[in-house]
């Protein structure tokens, strides 16, 4: 991503033709909002912000106390390329204060900054890597998103039969275009299902990445006749959409993850990834937001216990087959619809809790967990099985309390609980998921 200065982007707003700039923000959801202003109004944006209803944001304020402030970060600039080439559009991502200057606490990008700092000052830094999966669905006659896929296509199938090859190569091409780097794409194993994984960054810009990315996916999506969804499980004899997160520790440059053995790490990247592990089921309500996250796990590549190994995919963090600086641990619990924000926030201070502890790594798991009876995995930990039992336990975190502001905590939890309510009280519970969820991921 660009590095610009302020007064690089007033030059470049000024030479290039740029009429409309988006000041794009998130919600405690991860959901892009955003206000447009006209180039004349950027420099006020810069030194004392533009003003939002924040009341009418789902999360943020009373209608009593509704004033915060929208703050461009001028190394985000971003043109948007699908929007006309004259008169063009221009996007930041925005930090988020109140009216006195102090930052919003209900902000996640400041949460995560935060937290990359923190981290800094431990003497390390983390490099993040997503790898994202989508369905491509048809519309019908009227332009409303169907459930039949875009094609019958699977695991790494090619045109004529993967009829997602022109659409994932124009998502590529636009983020590349955004500065953004895509490293690979392909078709997934479910019909209509793709993938499109990321180059790694800093935190904060790959958090910034990915919401970029839902952006661009379904609007190049739309603009060939079809409908995104990144619902964690749209089918369910169908595998479901995951977001799996690769995580690395660098210290004075170095990987720490690096080893010259295959088995064998760091005791810093073992600390590191035991306490995400010893964190993970506290902050499921978070990297599974939704009362549907909960089907996928378990089943399709999805993990359900809590346990590592090497390269096996029935875990929930495997540490995959690669050298050098790309040495890494992913994780493979997460879908699509988490804030990213907040999900890397709680990763970083989970494997941070893991280095300041000294946590010593259990011992690998190295049976396929899906073919195995119950009695073998009974010494194994699970995740969460419902969205309210995620809850419970970050209500019930000390973790969680120390790792985010108690203001995001509190209104995340309080809607969180009140889409499980709708969802067990209703008798057409798959038509509550699709009014919660279809049309909105």
């Amino acid at each position: 991503m660009n590095d610009y200065t302020f007064r690089e982007v007033m030059q470049y707003v000024s030479e290039n033709d740029v009429k409309f700039i988006r000041l794009a923000f998130c919600d405690i959801f991860g959901t892009q909002k955003n206000i447009s202003i006209m180039p004349r109004e950027l420099s006020r944006a810069f030194e004392e912000g533009i003003s939002f209803d924040a009341s009418s944001i789902r999360g943020f304020m009373n209608i009593d106390q509704s004033d915060l402030l929208l703050f461009p970060d001028p190394s985000t600039l971003s043109i948007l390329p699908w929007r006309p080439s004259h008169g063009r559009v221009v996007r930041f991502f925005c930090d988020i204060k109140y009216p006195d200057g102090t930052p919003f606490e209900g902000d996640g990008r400041q949460v995560l900054r935060q937290a990359q700092e923190d981290l800094k000052k431990l003497g390390y830094s983390a490099k993040i890597g997503t790898e994202c999966e989508f369905y491509l669905l048809k519309q019908d006659e009227n332009g409303i998103p169907t459930k039949t896929p875009h094609d019958n296509a699977s695991y790494l199938d090619i045109a004529p039969l993967d009829k997602g090859e022109n659409v994932r190569r124009q998502i590529c091409l636009t983020l590349e275009e955004m500065n953004l780097r895509p490293e690979a794409s392909h078709h997934e194993t479910g019909p209509g299902q793709n993938e499109i994984d990321f180059a790694y960054d800093s935190a904060v810009a790959s958090a910034d990445n990915l919401i970029t990315f839902r952006s661009v996916v379904k609007t190049m999506a739309s603009a060939n006749g079809l409908y995104a969804s990144f619902m964690p499980k749209l089918f369910r004899d169908q595998p479901g959409n995951g977001l799996h997160i690769n995580l690395s520790l660098f210290q004075h440059g170095e990987n720490v993850f690096r080893s010259d053995s295959a088995d064998e790490h760091s005791p810093i990247a073992e600390s590191f990834i035991m306490g995400i592990l010893t964190r993970c089921y506290e902050i499921s309500a978070f990297l599974n937001p939704l009362v549907n996250s909960y089907e996928r796990l378990g089943s399709a590549a999805a993990p359900h216990y809590i346990t590592w190994s090497h390269q096996n995919r029935s875990q929930l963090i495997r540490i995959p087959a690669a050298h050098g600086i790309n040495q890494r641990m992913e994780l493979r619990s997460p879908d699509p619809c988490t804030n990213p924000y907040l999900a890397f926030t709680l990763l970083i201070r989970a494997g941070m809790e893991g280095i300041e502890r000294g946590l010593k790594l259990c011992d690998p798991c190295n049976m396929n967990l899906y073919d195995v009876p119950s009695s073998m995995v009974r010494e194994y930990d699970a995740l969460p099985g419902t969205l309210m039992e995620a809850i419970r336990a970050a209500e019930n975190s000390d973790f969680v309390k120390r790792a985010l502001p108690q203001k995001i905590i509190d209104a995340y939890l309080s809607a969180k609980t009140s889409e499980w309510n709708r969802y067990s009280d209703a008798s057409d519970k798959s038509s509550v998921i699709d009014s919660l969820y279809f049309y909105s991921y």
